[in-house]
């Protein structure tokens, strides 16, 4: 929502929002000069108001939805808002249950150092986004957001209305609402069965927003996994361009990737289009980076300097973050949540930061995100902490679910279920107490990764001492 915010401020329109609770957020938009004050109970919506945005946290009887209903306001959803804005401009669009965040910055990144000046909206935060890791080694301002060109300044397309790059998060299939001229789908998995009653609803959803994408003749490009994307149903009568990537030697950018040196290439029409070595560990990376490579070559840049660009990219905010250490103990922060995403990011920090070779364990403090998804599921969470050597679950993070879904499952439900599978798990709460736990019980060479896409980030921040934009603080005792 800021980003949407700064990127409708910048084309001359009067933008102002409310939130919750003040936030460094916040006081970025008003730096920024978009005014962004604290929500009330009794909040009009100003006179001069034309439209109103409102994200999906955002109730409908909120007094500034009602407001603009009594005065016929377009009330407007963050995806639909976004959807007009990439109507206007050449979009590329990045959707699949995994890797969003980390390739679409990764695909800004690169795209900024290419020269083709993208205009990105990023749900995470990036130090390199702004200027492009050439530009920005690695220690820029944080940011979600990227002004680009009004005009893509060079390559294929040249002179065609300025890039917008952003996720398409298939939530209650908000990524209908995008116009995308690229389009890529990574990943296509069971999640959102709160929404979705089945895999085969969810792949339905996919090929609905496949179907958006434009012919071939009018430029539409559909990059999709040679495999784990379910592609034959997803592609099935459509007229856009169709390129498929993997690790699969058949796919049309073939996918090599060797774990011990992080070495990635990637090969097309039988030569070697491009390779460089990942700074961000693991397969999965390998992959968000190979992506954003082909992507960006499909958008016009040049692969030799995609490549260096994206070799030099040093990862983004909540992604297998290293944030310090402490008492020779070393904490990583994730925003892994979902089994699969779990698994994938355990696995990669065993390679790249193994704590057996210190002497250490692996102590994974995971916070589930929404009670749906930890009881539809709780057999794939089961296996997927394999590589961990102690878990700590606190309570489930409750935001969407109804109160009645809250009641079918707990957190101690999860930790059950992994003591079954052989997992030394525990459940603690509040955040503060497992701070203090791990004070007491991690030894020099563990290394404490914090998972999760809700507040849990604060236990690492805590147990550091860090405050949530970097400035130090007294650790909880």
């Amino acid at each position: 929502m800021s980003a949407l915010a700064r990127l409708l401020h910048s084309t001359g329109l009067d933008v102002q929002g409310v939130d919750s609770t003040p936030s460094p957020t916040t006081s970025g938009l008003v730096r920024d000069g978009i005014p962004a004050g604290l929500d009330a109970p009794d909040a009009s919506l100003p006179d001069d108001r034309d439209l109103v945005i409102a994200s999906a946290a955002v109730r409908h009887d909120h007094p500034h939805v009602l407001a603009a209903a009594e005065r016929g306001i377009d009330v407007l959803s963050y995806p639909e808002a976004l959807g007009r804005c990439m109507a206007a401009r050449t979009g590329i669009a990045i959707a699949g249950t995994h890797g969003k965040s980390t390739t679409t910055a990764m695909l800004g990144c690169a795209l900024t150092d290419a020269g083709l000046d993208p205009s990105v909206i990023v749900g995470a935060t990036c130090r390199q986004l702004k200027s492009g890791p050439l530009s920005t080694p690695g220690e820029g301002t944080p940011t979600g957001f990227r002004l680009g060109a009004g005009e893509i300044p060079h390559g294929r397309l040249e002179g065609r209305p300025g890039l917008l790059l952003a996720e398409a998060c298939e939530f209650n299939r908000s990524f209908h609402n995008l116009r995308p001229t690229i389009a890529v789908i990574n990943s296509v998995e069971a999640d959102h069965l709160d929404i979705y009653a089945s895999l085969d609803e969810i792949i339905e959803a996919f090929a609905a927003f496949a179907r958006l994408v434009p012919s071939k003749a009018d430029g539409g490009v559909l990059l999709i996994a040679h495999d784990g994307a379910h592609r034959t149903k997803i592609t099935a009568g459509l007229g856009c361009d169709i390129r498929t990537f993997g690790f699969s030697p058949a796919a049309d950018f073939h996918i090599e990737f060797d774990p011990e040196s992080r070495r990635v290439a990637v090969n097309h029409d039988g030569k070697r289009l491009a390779q460089w070595t990942n700074a961000m560990p693991g397969e999965h990376n390998a992959m968000n980076s190979a992506t954003a490579l082909i992507t960006g070559f499909t958008a016009g840049g040049d692969p030799e300097t995609l490549a260096r660009s994206l070799e030099a990219f040093r990862g983004l905010d909540r992604r297998l973050q290293y944030l310090g250490k402490r008492n020779h103990v070393r904490v990583y922060d994730d925003y892994g949540h979902h089994p699969t995403e779990i698994d994938k990011t355990l696995a990669a920090i065993r390679q790249a930061d193994d704590p057996a070779r210190h002497g250490g364990r692996l102590i994974c403090v995971f916070q589930p995100h929404q009670h749906s998804r930890t009881r539809f599921l709780m057999e794939e969470f089961a296996t997927s902490f394999s590589a961990a050597d102690i878990v700590i679950v606190p309570h489930i993070y409750f935001v969407r679910d109804s109160q009645i879904e809250k009641t079918k499952v707990s957190a101690s439900d999860l930790v059950d279920r992994l003591r079954q599978s052989g997992v030394q798990a525990m459940h603690q709460y509040p955040f503060e107490a497992i701070a203090e736990h791990l004070e007491v019980v991690t030894r020099p060479g563990d290394l404490v990764i914090v998972m999760g896409a809700g507040p849990v980030w604060q236990v690492a921040h805590q147990f550091l001492g860090i405050g949530e934009a970097g400035e130090s603080i007294e650790p909880k005792r």
